[in-house]
């Protein structure tokens, strides 16, 4: 593709932050994937900015086999923290020469002219990747903004002994279950099948991807479509809501000291969770090691199967690194050599987004809190080979404020319709603040 047509597919996505000032000049958009200034001839030092525990160690051996480029990680904050920082240091012409991204704000920095398209170095890496994960780092353009890193495909985790206690089936289908919700609030009146969360936007974000939600959109002009209250989102809340209303499901929030004892009392029998979740439960219900099973996230209709994402991250090149070739082939080892990998595995705790990784028993061994299920990864392969391409926008968090606020009055509430009406209200203040920032935007 030549220099020119890669530069109005860049401009696609970006023109409407370049509206507000937010973003640099095309001139400067990319400019080092397209030169010489990408490449050094000399020894590189490289910035790594990751919140990743024990990434140094990680980088430690790539050093040691690479002398003539090294690479220096600082540590930072996840989330907000870290975009807020970056896109500062990005204003102060000073940001790092790496980056870990969250998939879901690489639209932010791409709109404020923080990460170099890769193409030109690391379009070769596709194959190494489902399609899903690899459409989080393109949005949709021939552009490459970064490499996916780690992934956290959606699934279904369940007691295995209260389900056979119980006499409960594994649910396929969301309409199963609802089933399933009854029968369990029938079996034990002091427990639950599970809760809904209104303090997990990621969650709820997951699980309107899986249905066919695609919450922001971007055409050739720079115009930005936002449908966060498109029919997949609200038949989500509607579902949710509904159960919550019938009583069948919890309304408490997660990763409080009442759902942790739910969770090791059993008074939650099962969650909607990603393949990060076994983590998550050494330290949450230390107690039922060997109890729980994993199994692949509900469909919405019988023979589907696909799943949606809640977590995850990408490592990008920042556009003011003078040595974007070399960041690359740094990023493109660190997230597809086999003993990038298994480091990454083993030093930080991730699941690693390349396919080979995520087949291979050298790099991924049995969780130790799932003893019971030896094919554990193997079946989390499979699910995430199935995961939707997730839609993000340059707002998320203002979209994830307004979930917060609008979920949490509906769920404290138990009405059906206010999880409706939260939807209505998480696509207004979306498209007001895109809106407000000089973006060309229309209501999907």
């Amino acid at each position: 593709m030549s220099i020119h047509r890669r530069e109005i597919r860049r401009r696609s996505v970006l023109a409407g932050a370049l509206a507000t000032g937010l973003a640099g000049s095309l001139a400067a958009c990319g400019g080092s994937d397209d030169s010489d200034s990408g490449k050094s001839s000399g020894p590189v030092e490289l910035t790594y900015w990751s919140w990743a525990p024990n990434m140094e160690k990680v980088a430690a051996i790539w050093n040691k086999k690479n002398p003539d480029i090294t690479v220096t990680v600082s540590k930072q904050a996840s989330g907000g923290e870290m975009i807020t920082k970056v896109i500062t240091a990005k204003k102060a012409g000073n940001a790092p020469d790496l980056i870990q991204v969250e998939y879901q704000s690489l639209p932010t920095l791409v709109s404020n002219d923080v990460l170099a398209d890769l193409a030109k170095y690391a379009k070769d890496t596709k194959s190494k990747f489902a399609d899903g994960t690899w459409g989080m780092v393109t949005l949709g353009t021939d552009a490459l903004y970064a490499i996916p890193q780690d992934s956290g495909p959606l699934m279904f985790y369940y007691r295995e002994d209260l389900f056979k206690k119980h006499k409960l089936s594994v649910p396929k289908t969301w309409d199963e279950f609802a089933q399933v919700a009854r029968a369990a609030r029938k079996a034990d009146l002091d427990a639950y099948l599970t809760t809904f969360s209104s303090n997990d936007s990621g969650l709820f974000a997951g699980l309107s991807q899986q249905a066919g939600a695609k919450w922001w959109s971007v055409d050739g002009s720079g115009k930005w479509t936002v449908a966060v209250e498109d029919d997949a989102t609200k038949k989500v809340a509607d579902f949710w809501g509904g159960l919550v209303e019938e009583g069948v499901i919890d309304n408490r929030p997660m990763y409080t000291p009442a759902w942790n004892t739910a969770m090791s009392k059993g008074t939650h029998m099962a969650w909607v969770s990603a393949v990060w979740a076994p983590g998550t439960l050494v330290s949450t219900a230390p107690d039922t090691k060997g109890k729980w099973r994993m199994a692949p996230l509900p469909q919405w209709s019988a023979g589907d199967n696909r799943t949606g994402s809640w977590g995850g991250s990408s490592t990008g090149v920042s556009t003011d690194s003078k040595n974007v070739e070399a960041a690359t082939t740094f990023v493109k080892w660190l997230n597809t050599d086999p003993e990038a990998l298994a480091a990454l595995v083993k030093y930080t705790g991730i699941y690693p987004a390349a396919t080979a990784a995520q087949e291979s028993d050298d790099i991924l061994t049995t969780p130790a809190f799932f003893p019971n299920q030896k094919d554990f990864y193997g079946t989390a392969a499979e699910v995430s080979a199935t995961t939707v391409a997730s839609a993000w926008g340059p707002n998320v968090q203002t979209c994830y404020d307004a979930f917060t606020d609008g979920f949490g009055k509906a769920a404290k509430a138990k009405k059906r319709s206010q999880f409706v009406s939260a939807v209505g209200e998480m696509q207004d203040k979306t498209f007001a603040d895109m809106k407000k920032q000089g973006f060309k935007v229309v209501a999907g």
